[in-house]
């Protein structure tokens, strides 16, 4: 295991120090800031969404799911359309980051409490299938309204909208960065005391039961735990939506252990290598041409479709 995590960590500091070097051309001061506070965004963002992702599959007991399933994505892409199809692009909500940023957050995470509210009134097996049912269906639904209000929306005005629709680490806030490092490490802090009940959960509803976990009480907050991850990374810089789907995958495949601190741990750190990675072919090999979200999606989605005919076959 130990081998193993070498290996990573050698390839995100072998990253973050090509990233930050390569082409620099001697400007150090113009060049670092701007390329550490893309690195800053893509640890953040990679860390939180592998998280997550981890956690939710355990909870689901499902390696295909990921927390996007939620409507998380969806109901962030609906207040960016909102917000520019009723006041427009010169709008403070939409113009100013920190207050776009905030009230995201703020609005995704009082969803998922009165969503999880609602759903968790009675206590039973299936509340976390019917929670994933009602996920669905409301981020399709979510996602219906967006597109309505997209075809409507000045030509013009649907660029400023087009922007937040992928993922971008070229123009974060320092402001956004600051709050979503105090925003993840104290959801961090929250999830160290329910860590321990991971390994037992990944069992299991029956299992855990009888092995003496308040199932409905800790699945509840861990639930809330992904929620706020997933808020504070798809308001920093938008939805990416098959990254969690791939680095949690991965991590299991090269890890091959059941112990949750490995998984997590090790899941974020081949996340940050995606992110990396992927950043630098989009400016370096594209040159802009494409969005870093894209390559991902692309690749997340064939992954999810080798995935599902593996499963069949099992």
């Amino acid at each position: 295991m130990k081998v193993k995590f070498s290996i990573l960590f050698v390839i995100v500091i072998a990253l973050i120090a090509l990233f930050l070097l390569y082409d620099a051309g001697g400007h150090w001061d113009y060049v670092l800031p701007r390329r550490g506070k893309k690195i800053l965004a893509m640890v953040l963002t990679g860390s939180a969404i592998a998280f997550s992702t981890v956690v939710f599959q355990t909870i689901t007991n499902n390696r295909i799911l990921t927390p996007s399933i939620l409507g998380l994505d969806s109901l962030y892409m609906l207040f960016q359309t909102f917000i520019i199809y009723a006041f427009g692009s010169t709008n403070l909500t939409s113009s100013d980051r920190n207050i776009n940023f905030l009230i995201s957050v703020a609005l995704m995470v009082g969803f998922s409490g009165v969503f999880y509210k609602i759903l968790f009134r009675k206590e039973g097996q299936s509340n976390i299938y019917f929670l994933l049912l009602i996920g669905m269906i409301l981020g399709t639904f979510f996602g219906s309204v967006s597109s309505f209000m997209e075809v409507l929306i000045d030509p013009n005005e649907f660029l400023m909208l087009q922007d937040k629709m992928f993922a971008s680490f070229n123009n974060v806030n320092t402001d956004l960065l600051m709050i979503s490092i105090i925003g993840i490490i104290g959801v961090t802090l929250y999830f160290m005391k329910f860590i321990k009940y991971l390994d037992v959960i990944s069992l299991g509803r029956d299992q855990a039961v009888n092995l003496g976990v308040n199932y409905d009480y800790v699945v509840k907050r861990l639930l809330v735990v992904v929620a706020i991850l997933m808020s504070i990374a798809t308001a920093l810089v938008g939805p990416i939506t098959f990254l969690g789907l791939l680095v949690a995958n991965v991590a299991h495949q090269f890890l091959k252990t059941y112990q949750h601190k490995y998984l997590i741990l090790g899941s974020i750190l081949i996340s940050i290598i995606a992110l990396i990675g992927g950043q630098f072919i989009v400016e370096k090999v594209f040159t802009f041409s494409t969005t870093l979200s894209v390559i991902i999606n692309f690749i997340g989605g064939a992954y999810f479709i080798y995935l599902l005919l593996k499963e069949n076959k099992s």
